[in-house]
């Protein structure tokens, strides 16, 4: 799970990035309209909304966006009902498995993408299940100010968490604690409740297991496809079972 997170970690410093050049905002608007479409468009019934709400205010997608979002979901303005969501698999540099979540409402241009995105950098785009069964999703919850671990351990136990892991993110404790997806509300509200700054709460799919990546070249080829993957307009989220080195790892951010 460590590579996993380190991943992760560096996901968020991209999103950060990203949204300063507006990047993010088609993203998150799809993950709003998706989650508005799916469920009551008021976010105090709509968890999946709710999160998608405070993943935008997160990335400063301004309030009149996340309301044109929620309306186009709702069909209020006249929403495409033809975006779906779409898990494609594939295996990376050095036979990685690699899953893609995407929202599209254009089947065919998405797999050509992605099937590009994974030729020209050492990968192959393949059948639906080839990798699915190497993950298993969970909910996550990323908290901030974690200053004594034995308290994280009692909340996080508190609100139903299987496990956690610290990490630093630019020189702060960062924890990703993880819950079975049923109980991924209760457990976000009960870190809340205990005055935990939560950074991000989400799905996320875990690799049973993990395949080390020790060579520079491999490794910068894989992080170099996994950033082609995560830039495509459709695709949500990216997730592989490697683990490497901080050195390798800090590859990507190059």
């Amino acid at each position: 799970m460590a590579g996993h997170s380190k991943w992760a970690n560096i996901k968020r410093q991209k999103a950060r990035v990203d949204a300063v050049k507006g990047k993010t905002f088609a993203k998150i608007s799809r993950q709003i309209i998706v989650a508005a479409r799916s469920g009551v468009p008021d976010p105090a019934g709509n968890f999946q909304l709710r999160t998608a709400i405070e993943k935008a205010k997160a990335a400063g997608i301004p309030n009149e966006n996340i309301e044109r979002a929620i309306a186009k979901g709702s069909g209020k303005l006249g929403a495409d009902n033809s975006m779906e969501a779409i898990r494609y698999e594939g295996y990376g540099p050095g036979g990685v498995a690699i899953l893609i979540e995407a929202l599209t409402d254009n089947r065919n241009r998405t797999a050509a993408d992605l099937r590009a995105a994974f030729s020209k950098r050492g990968g192959n785009l393949g059948e639906t299940g080839c990798v699915g069964w190497m993950f298993e999703q969970k909910g996550v919850v990323t908290v901030a100010d974690v200053t004594d671990e034995d308290a994280l351990l009692e909340a996080s136990l508190e609100g139903g968490a299987e496990s956690y892991e610290v990490t630093e993110e630019e020189g702060e404790p960062i924890a990703d604690v993880f819950t079975e997806v049923t109980n991924l509300e209760f457990l976000q509200q009960t870190l809340k409740d205990q005055g935990y700054r939560i950074v991000q709460t989400e799905l996320r799919w875990i690799p049973n297991n993990t395949l080390e990546v020790a060579d520079p070249d491999q490794a910068q080829a894989l992080l170099k496809l996994m950033d082609a993957l995560e830039d495509l307009e459709d695709v949500q989220s990216v997730t592989a079972n490697f683990d490497m080195a901080d050195d390798l790892m800090s590859l990507s951010m190059v």
